[in-house]
């Protein structure tokens, strides 16, 4: 495909100024050049570039040191001089409806498992929800799901999405959400413990999530931690305040919203 092998020697760690540098421009096509992944720039802030391939799958690389193939040769991306030119987009990176009207809403929800995850998801996808005409409700946990699903009524017109916190194997979330079974219902969630661990540490300003000891309540855990002499409730203003877009979120709930979006806004799924 290329005249020479553009990863050969240490690409890695080039002498200073060897390799160019390129403004992350709307629709800038590019490659990651350790992992291959190519795809559009649809994003771009001080720290990170985000990369959209032709499937609609993005991904968020940083800005340094990563390095990319542009047209055959490696470059590295920095934050274009001037805000991009092209179409405004939305907390979620979708393209914005200018002069938006809130559709009525479908019967098909989304339902997530707290107050927490509701507030997040509308921050980043609420844009994309009034345009679509879905409603998400919080569920205070997801122990008796079943019964809520069966209560919902889902149906091909009336489909429910929901997501779930520490959705791994083995997990109490995991057991519950196996018990559902109906096509018109899709389970799927994120590894977290809590919805807060979705926000990437960065963001706040620390190291990573701290780890809390087996038997503290998880969110008083963090908070003492981290030395924020808070309220859980001050504390999640903070780290709300603290996201504007999708970039400042972890791909691991990235991927399950978008999913359950799809899924509730899909043909045959409208009512």
């Amino acid at each position: 495909m290329y005249e020479r092998d553009v990863l050969a020697g240490n690409w890695r760690r080039p002498l200073k100024g060897t390799i160019p540098q390129v403004p992350a421009e709307l629709d800038l096509v590019v490659e990651d050049a350790a992992g291959g992944f190519c795809g559009a720039v649809v994003a771009c802030d001080k720290e990170a570039v985000t990369l959209e391939d032709r499937f609609g799958r993005r991904r968020v690389f940083p800005l340094e040191p990563a390095a990319f193939l542009l047209e055959g040769k490696v470059v590295t991306l920095v934050r274009p001089a001037a805000a991009p030119r092209g179409p405004r987009r939305s907390a979620s990176g979708s393209l914005t409806v200018e002069g938006l009207r809130a559709r009525t809403a479908r019967e098909s929800r989304i339902y997530v498992e707290g107050v927490h995850d509701a507030a997040l998801v509308e921050k980043i996808w609420g844009h994309d929800l009034r345009v679509e005409g879905v409603v998400v409700e919080y569920l205070e946990g997801v122990d008796h799901l079943p019964g809520i699903v069966e209560e919902f009524g889902p149906a091909p017109g009336r489909r429910l999405g929901v997501l779930v916190d520490h959705l791994v194997e083995g997990s109490k979330e995991s057991r519950i959400a196996a018990l559902v079974s109906s096509p018109h219902v899709l389970v799927t969630g994120h590894p977290f413990v809590d919805i807060w661990q979705a926000v990437k540490p960065s963001v706040l300003g620390i190291r990573a999530w701290p780890s809390v000891p087996r038997g503290v309540p998880w969110k008083e855990g963090v908070i003492a931690a981290l030395g924020w002499a808070l309220e859980p409730a001050d504390a999640w203003r903070r780290i709300l305040g603290a996201v504007s877009t999708y970039a400042d979120l972890e791909p691991e709930l990235l991927a399950p919203v978008e999913e359950l979006i799809d899924f509730v806004t899909a043909p045959g799924a409208q009512a």
